[in-house]
């Protein structure tokens, strides 16, 4: 199963169009967050429309997911604390059958949750009731992979350079239900800064940060998890590989050949 790892496109339209080149050489393609960028001069409305248009063509290409990142949010939750939202456009994702916040897909012998962002009790609190539920549904013998857009705090993963930025209690969920990898984003100069990776062992979690890049390619992550087990970080500071097999990380890390 090969899986592309992607998020922090911020609106960034040349890099959706590298995503919908590549996303026929995976299995699945998982967005972790920030699609939409609220410093943009083009209206959050009006960049929901174009983002649906390329989610919809991603998903006639592949298996996609979705979660929410803070850029995303464009809606008030009802009975929540002064200031929490959500990312309601995402339900429009419905009808391409992406799976988004909320909601698992299984995929073989993994299952996917994404989970969204929360800032505030309701969606904190609907975070936990998720994995309640999706906990029940991992498959046997099998893998359970979370796609949340937040980092775990106090891992290598989150650390910009100064502090870390990433979610506290989200170290207490990985304790909790023991998930095989996480795949974030939010911070981006992790991988670039002394101090911080691209990945990270957070108890028996494999946690996943590409980090953010201008220009036509996002940072990503390509993760072959049958049969090789391994993951492949792509950037322009050049490719690095780590095979999940070892518990090492990231002094696991082998560079790769600049033509790879």
């Amino acid at each position: 199963m090969k899986v592309l790892h992607v998020g922090d496109l911020h609106y960034a339209l040349k890099q959706f169009d590298w995503l919908l080149d590549e996303a026929e050489h995976y299995d699945l393609v998982v967005c972790a967050g920030d699609l939409l960028d609220i410093s943009a001069a083009v209206p959050i409305e009006a960049q929901i429309v174009v983002v649906l248009t390329y989610l919809e063509n991603l998903a006639a290409r592949t298996q996609v997911v979705v979660c929410s990142g803070n850029h995303d949010l464009n809606r008030a939750v009802a009975g929540g604390a002064a200031g929490e939202r959500v990312a309601g456009w995402l339900d429009l994702l419905d009808q391409f059958s992406i799976c988004h916040d909320g909601q698992h897909r299984v995929f073989g012998r993994t299952l996917l949750s994404a989970l969204p962002w929360w800032d505030g009790p309701v969606t904190k609190a609907s975070v936990v009731a998720q994995l309640q539920r999706d906990a029940a549904h991992r498959p046997s013998q099998g893998r359970w992979i979370w796609a949340h857009h937040a980092p775990p705090a106090k891992a290598r993963v989150s650390w910009n350079g100064n502090r870390h930025f990433g979610d506290l209690e989200l170290l207490d969920w990985i304790e909790t239900f023991e998930p095989d990898l996480v795949l974030s984003g939010h911070v981006h100069p992790a991988p670039f800064v002394p101090g911080g990776a691209w990945v990270d062992r957070v108890g028996s979690a494999w946690c996943f940060n590409m980090g953010h890049q201008i220009g036509p390619v996002p940072c990503h992550i390509a993760l072959n998890l049958e049969p090789e087990e391994e993951a492949v970080w792509m950037s322009e500071a050049g490719p690095e590989r780590l095979s999940l097999a070892r518990a090492d990380a990231p002094e696991a890390l082998t560079a790769l050949p600049d033509w790879v």
